[in-house]
């Protein structure tokens, strides 16, 4: 996807925001949308269809928690990446906007360099693979989800099962934080789960095997994978 064809709107009540960032993401040739609100941010949304919605909290009218539940319920927007603004110490408005549905969230103020180095990455989770593919490639990983095997450097690492399929589901979005609830679901499924720490046991397993800085807590929130 090149950078011309890559659409990001930008949602902030505060005029300077929008002009300040804006400039920022259309100097390195991302084509750029702006709304003041909630309301307006969805309307855009349906519009233009971005691969990226940056949206501020605080805003009137509608704030960013509810457009970004909102936005979670429309079908076409369903793979598009959404990450909040949030001010300094906003623990509650990170939590918060995980919950609504965001990817993940930029503490402001934020300088261009690191803004943009911060959309780069968010942008790289809108093409991931999809779920007919069968190896991963993750730095010095390659995760074969056929024969549940992983393979870091020339060692070969055997996982039982959950342990496999927690961190298939993991790096399918690196970088996006897996609240425990979906992790659950999606791991787990029905069957019946012994004690509330299962998901902290198996990550705990999986960072002494493939290393503890790859996988990232969020406090209150989940986990996430890093690159």
């Amino acid at each position: 996807m090149k950078r011309k064809d890559t659409r990001i709107l930008l949602v902030d009540d505060e005029p300077d925001i929008l002009e300040i960032v804006g400039y920022n993401l259309s100097s390195e040739g991302y084509q750029v949308f702006t709304a003041e609100n909630g309301v307006k941010a969805i309307k855009q949304a349906r519009k233009h269809k971005p691969h990226l919605i940056v949206l501020d909290v605080m805003m009137p009218e509608m704030d960013g928690i509810e457009a970004c539940e909102k936005l979670r319920l429309i079908p076409e927007l369903s793979e598009t990446v959404i990450t909040f603004l949030t001010a300094r110490g906003e623990d509650y408005s990170q939590v918060a906007g995980f919950d609504a549905g965001a990817d993940d969230y930029i503490t402001k103020p934020v300088k261009p360099k690191i803004l943009i180095s911060k959309v780069k990455a968010l942008l790289r989770r809108f093409k991931e693979a999809s779920d007919d593919v069968t190896t991963i490639e993750m730095g010095d990983l390659i995760i074969n989800r056929e024969e549940y095997k992983i393979i870091k450097g020339d060692e070969e690492i055997m996982l039982p099962r959950k342990e496999f399929e927690l961190l298939s589901l993991l790096v399918s979005k690196p970088g996006k934080v897996f609240k425990r609830d979906e992790i659950l679901d999606r791991v787990w499924g029905n069957e019946v789960v012994v004690g509330g720490r299962t998901i902290d046991v198996h990550i705990r397993k999986l960072r002494e095997k493939l290393g503890d800085n790859r996988f990232a807590t969020v406090k209150g929130v989940g986990y996430k994978f890093v690159v």
